[in-house]
């Protein structure tokens, strides 16, 4: 998720879109997915690794332990931290009645963040952070060996990322994915994804000229046609989990989706007022993926206060509310009102973001004076 020195506008667009559809996705809000033609669940996951691909230096194999510290310090503390701080949360909201979310141990801390991420629930969607440090790990360490038996060629690494996926797919449908096999699982699920977005920037990105009606003549109809012949097209990345079309098709389904909203967000930055405002939401993919859940929990609390003060939101369902954390109140029954979820779960977590950001220049400026 991180830029050169020129931000490239199309790809932090690209990175607003697909945190938008996490956010959507977990509201169970299918208005950003053309009428079920591209499910969220289907590609959304895969956009950031994409763009972390699509970003990754070479020089980085130079120094790998400094890569590595780097790594460490822009993902895993901040995470490491958050999680901390959602863990005390949950214990308080265990104590007042809730139900989910584990008790705060170096287990919950340290090691369930790499095996599902979701020990709290509260951040649950950050199981991604730790996941993708692992993916950029694990690469830098491989193209450093194929570099010194000088067989690093982008060709020949995506094909071995893609056949390793595609076998822990083939293993995961005939139940073999599971316990402790569901870490190195989800790694090589997710590496072809980080390779997309490297094999895009170095061949084909070059060549991706053509006409927008074109373009999506393509995509979307090669998405109709997959759609018409498979299965439910969603799986789970997390759990390595929902294959219901085999091997292939959930890769085909990650290159049309990101195919698709590659060319909307490159669209998009040639809108100078919207562009802006989408460019404000892609910096911020973190904070969104880490916040959002709680920022829900927020929301739905408001709801709950209404249903115990007057008769506004009376259907409130007060027993799933504690109970589960995935449980959405509808208010007056309108689908519409998950919108509400929805920007509240983008616009806040942003103004955390920013908050925490001007805390730490205002101290770097004190310390300087």
């Amino acid at each position: 998720m991180k830029t050169d020195t020129k931000e490239n506008i199309q790809f932090r667009i690209l990175s607003a879109l697909g945190i938008i559809f996490v956010v959507a996705g977990h509201l169970g809000y299918d208005v950003f997915t053309i009428g079920g033609l591209f499910p969220y669940y289907s590609f959304h996951v895969f956009i950031f690794l994409f763009v972390s691909g699509y970003f990754y230096k070479e020089e980085a194999e130079e120094n790998i332990a400094g890569y590595i510290l780097k790594k460490c310090v822009t993902l895993l503390i901040p995470y490491f931290l958050w999680n901390l701080l959602y863990g005390i949360l949950a214990q308080i909201l265990r104590e007042i009645g809730f139900s989910f979310g584990e008790n705060l141990s170096f287990r919950t801390l340290f090691l369930s963040p790499f095996s599902g991420g979701h020990q709290f629930w509260i951040n649950f969607a950050a199981w991604f952070v730790p996941a993708l440090f692992l993916v950029e790990i694990v690469n830098v360490c491989m193209r450093k060996v194929l570099g010194l038996l000088r067989w690093k060629n982008e060709y020949l690494i995506f094909a071995g990322c893609l056949l390793a996926g595609m076998a822990t797919i083939w293993l995961a449908v005939g139940g073999h994915v599971w316990g402790i096999y569901k870490l190195p699982g989800r790694i090589l699920l997710m590496l072809p994804g980080f390779q997309m977005g490297r094999i895009y920037k170095e061949k084909l990105e070059v060549h991706d000229t053509l006409s927008n009606g074109a373009y999506f003549l393509v995509v979307v109809g090669v998405q109709i046609l997959i759609s018409i012949f498979c299965a439910g097209l969603a799986f789970s990345t997390v759990w390595v989990t929902g294959f219901a079309n085999g091997p292939v098709v959930p890769y085909l389904t990650v290159m049309t989706g990101i195919a698709f909203w590659l060319r909307i967000a490159k669209m998009m930055k040639d809108i100078p007022s919207f562009s802006e405002k989408m460019v404000g939401i892609g910096r911020n993919t973190f904070s969104i993926m880490m916040h959002h859940t709680a920022v829900f929990m927020l929301v739905k609390g408001f709801f709950y206060y209404c249903s115990r003060v007057s008769s506004f939101c009376a259907e409130f369902d007060q027993e799933m509310f504690f109970q589960d954390i995935g449980y959405v109140y509808i208010a007056g029954g309108a689908e519409e009102s998950k919108w509400i979820y929805l920007l509240a779960g983008i616009a806040v977590p942003i103004l955390v973001g920013k908050g925490i950001l001007l805390s730490c220049c205002e101290r770097a400026s004190r310390g300087k004076g």
